[in-house]
């Protein structure tokens, strides 16, 4: 579970990211959920795009890929939203205090 400081510091971070994946028509699909696991593992910290004809919003697909690559939602913004988990050899060092 992310503190506020953490938070804060991950959306500071994200904001001159540019979306890493498209959430398309087809929704949260096994292989989209594969690909994020594996960007987070690399990176821990992605900005996903959900296309307009992507028939859940962008709240559900927010959920549906936080849960099932147990990772955090940093925050939603738009069409827009981040996703933050810890690698095994962490590349960001988060705020302790």
């Amino acid at each position: 579970m992310l503190k506020p400081k953490q938070r804060a510091f991950l959306r500071k971070m994200a904001h001159d990211l540019d979306p890493v994946f498209q959430v398309g028509k087809a929704g949260v699909t096994p292989e989209l959920v594969d690909a994020v696991s594996d960007a987070l593992e690399a990176r821990e910290l992605i900005k996903i795009n959900v296309l307009k004809n992507c028939e859940d919003e962008v709240a559900d697909c927010a959920e549906k890929l936080s849960g099932r690559t147990k990772s955090e939602i940093v925050m939603t913004i738009g069409r827009r939203f981040v996703l933050y988990r810890r690698a095994d050899e962490p590349k960001i060092q988060l705020p302790t205090k």
